[in-house]
């Protein structure tokens, strides 16, 4: 099999076998890319590949000043390539086996506090066509932590107000129930009534969220509404879509949650992506110790 029937097979597995998402796909797909170009220039083929070969092309990443963290993320697309061709008997020695990535510690991601979320609801105005639709985006990416991705794609069969709760097609098609609170209920349904008012496309009946022309949300505008409303609230932290995702974990986290829920309503495959959120402030964690440790009781 030559290089390009290889690439188009691995492409396949990547979307078939794995399941993962486009954007998923295509970042795999870079990884790949870079590989080659850097075989290209030292005249080896994919097949033929040595540890020394890859060590001396990291080598290199490093000295162009690429980040460790993008070292790791390229190392990891081409051990998978790796691996599936072992899968596929293109190789018996696995190059990659040995590859080591550099140490990366773990970035914690940015998130917002109660009053900062309040403040960003608090700017939209409710008087204007898509105000209320604006503040139901933000009330349900908050309260269900989804993905700027599930959001655009909810549709009435995912949402039962009734039950509270929502049905999520995540990451690799897998789905989940995640609950709902009632102020986000409430604000969807407060937006449905002028979403009865627009004219829909038919092929978009179904989606939740529309823009003004009757069709799906796309992502950038959402990202655009959130950035937006954060620098009307005059709040100066780098705000995205996610950046609810990674206060709703937080928050549940402060307020008691098990990490094991947490990890099952964020659609986290591994218990340690979601550990990340462990992150709590140690004024919180002190706090949590004089209120609740036996020895704190009776001082």
């Amino acid at each position: 099999m030559d290089n390009s029937s290889l690439i188009k097979s691995y492409r396949m597995y990547l979307l078939l076998e794995k399941a993962l998402s486009h954007n998923s796909v295509n970042a795999y797909m870079s990884d790949l890319e870079k590989l080659l170009k850097y075989l290209d220039s030292i005249g080896k083929d994919l097949l033929n590949v040595e540890l020394s070969d890859l060590q001396k092309m990291f080598t290199t990443l490093c000295e162009m000043g690429i980040h460790p963290r993008s070292q790791a993320r390229i190392i990891s697309g081409i051990k998978s390539f790796y691996y599936f061709l072992e899968l596929e008997d293109q190789i018996t020695n696995n190059p990659t086996e040995y590859l080591e990535s550099p140490k990366v510690g773990r970035k914690l991601p940015e998130f917002l506090t109660v009053n900062e979320i309040n403040s960003i609801i608090a700017t939209i105005d409710l008087s204007k066509p898509n105000g209320q639709r604006n503040r139901a985006i933000i009330e349900t990416l908050y309260s269900c932590g989804l993905r700027i991705s599930e959001l655009v794609k909810l549709s009435f069969s995912d949402f039962f107000p009734d039950e509270g709760f929502l049905k999520i097609n995540g990451k690799g098609n897998k789905q989940r129930i995640v609950p709902i609170s009632n102020s986000a209920i409430k604000e969807i349904q407060l937006y449905l009534i002028d979403r009865q008012r627009s004219s829909i496309e038919k092929e978009f009946e179904n989606i939740i969220f529309l823009n003004r022309r009757g069709t799906r949300l796309s992502r950038v505008m959402v990202f655009y509404l959130v950035k937006g409303c954060t620098v009307q609230a005059g709040i100066k932290k780098n705000v995205s879509p996610h950046t609810f995702r990674h206060s709703f974990a937080t928050h549940l986290l402060e307020g008691g949650a098990n990490l094991r829920a947490i990890q099952a309503m964020l659609g986290h495959e591994n218990i340690t992506t979601t550990e990340i959120y462990t992150h709590l402030e140690i004024h919180f964690l002190r706090s949590e110790i004089i209120e609740h440790h036996p020895r704190n009781r009776f001082l």
